[in-house]
């Protein structure tokens, strides 16, 4: 499938929008690893923003938690590295919820 032929200044634009969904998810991720968001809040979230978040990204943005513990959770989660937080099933949810209730 070809990409759509874009005009320059549908480019600009386009461009732009994705600079700032990428600046509010650095934020939100930012505010996770302050501690100031819980797990819970940005799970709830339906958006775009939250739902292309790599679920592996989203568990290194919690406080103490690391690549390599990041990368070990979801081994124990059942969770594949690749995954969206959109993409997350009900019980994959639950799991990781379950997983760190002082986020909650």
């Amino acid at each position: 499938m070809a990409l759509p032929t874009l005009t320059p200044a549908q480019r600009a634009e386009a461009l732009k929008k994705a600079a700032a969904v990428r600046r509010e998810r650095g934020e939100l991720l930012a505010q996770m690893k302050a501690g100031d968001l819980s797990l819970t809040v940005l799970l709830e979230r339906e958006d775009s923003v939250v739902g292309k978040v790599r679920v592996r990204r989203l568990l290194e943005s919690l406080p103490g938690i690391g690549s390599v513990r990041a990368g070990q959770l979801l081994a124990d989660l059942g969770i594949s590295e690749s995954r969206r937080v959109q993409g997350l099933g009900p019980a994959q949810r639950a799991r990781l919820l379950a997983q760190f209730p002082h986020q909650n």
